[in-house]
């Protein structure tokens, strides 16, 4: 058996994106997974240390590791009219240099709020914590990522969608990319195509049987969230527009790191396309 470290972030998500192999419902070949869930800023610090062969990371982060890991089609989080929300206090009326908590300096939504408010002066911390940092005043206000964004306390009211913002720097028509695979480039080329066709069928099984693995994850306390909530959140961030990545989510990949080069974030222009794993070599070795 091939062993594959295959690190994801703990959010809904992931979790039931992965778990259709964890629990045996696809056919793995010869290859092993071991799941590592690690919140999404310690992937990203993980992935530029090479660390693990395949990877959850933020798109906003893909760029500084680009020679070291390909991106992945499959097990991608796209916002389409919804995404992050920054929130405060009801009571606070922010200031310039507002002091904000963001899930971490390598995320997308990190990289979109400080091209957004680059007086703001950011606090890195767990995204399970930002919630309650604002609530208690620790911070003016924070940027709420993955189930957090639907259920928040009382006290506290949106001051920003990311979505809007996203809109603003790219245009109208691209959805908001978020967060994606990765897959060491040391790994044999076969081997890589192996791997993200595993994954690829991982989620179609993991949609396929919704209802049974939301089940499933709920049974063995897998999950942070209600049923109902669950559903919800997976209707946005794990559907079949997770599966595949589309024509139209790579044209939004391709504005989110022109913006990032223009913007003095990336230090090189870059082609999504020129990042993936080549399928035409699949198609020789099958021919």
């Amino acid at each position: 058996m091939k062993e594959i470290e295959l690190a994801h972030s703990p959010d809904a998500d992931d979790i039931f994106m992965y778990y259709a192999i964890k629990f045996g419902w696809v056919e793995t070949k010869d290859y092993e997974f071991s799941n590592i869930a690690l919140d999404i800023e310690t992937l990203n610090e993980d992935a530029m240390a090479g660390i693990y062969d395949v990877t959850a990371i933020s798109f906003g982060m893909y760029p500084f590791i680009r020679n070291e890991y390909a991106m992945l089609r499959t097990a991608i989080s796209f916002g389409d009219g919804y995404g992050p929300k920054l929130i405060k206090r009801k009571d606070k009326k922010l200031k310039r240099n507002f002091r904000v908590a963001l899930s971490g300096e390598y995320t997308t939504n990190a990289m979109l709020f400080k091209l957004y408010y680059p007086d703001a002066r950011p606090v890195y911390m767990d995204f399970l914590e930002i919630e309650m940092a604002v609530v208690n005043g620790e911070v003016d206000a924070g940027v709420l990522i993955h189930e957090s964004i639907l259920d928040y306390d009382e006290s506290l009211e949106v001051e920003k969608e990311l979505w809007d913002i996203w809109v603003e720097l790219a245009g109208e028509g691209l959805p908001l990319p978020l967060g994606g695979m990765a897959i060491r480039r040391s790994i044999p080329l076969n081997q890589s195509i192996d791997i993200e066709n595993i994954l690829i069928d991982g989620v179609k099984v993991a949609n396929a049987k919704k209802e049974e693995l939301c089940k499933k994850l709920e049974d063995e306390n897998l999950v942070r969230i209600s049923s109902e909530m669950l559903t919800k959140y997976l209707d946005m961030y794990a559907s079949d527009d997770s599966v595949e990545l589309s024509e139209l989510q790579i044209k939004a990949l391709d504005r989110l790191y022109e913006i990032g080069y223009n913007k003095g974030v990336f230090y090189q222009p870059m082609k999504t396309e020129e990042y993936l794993i080549p399928r035409e070599y699949e198609a020789l070795r099958n021919s």
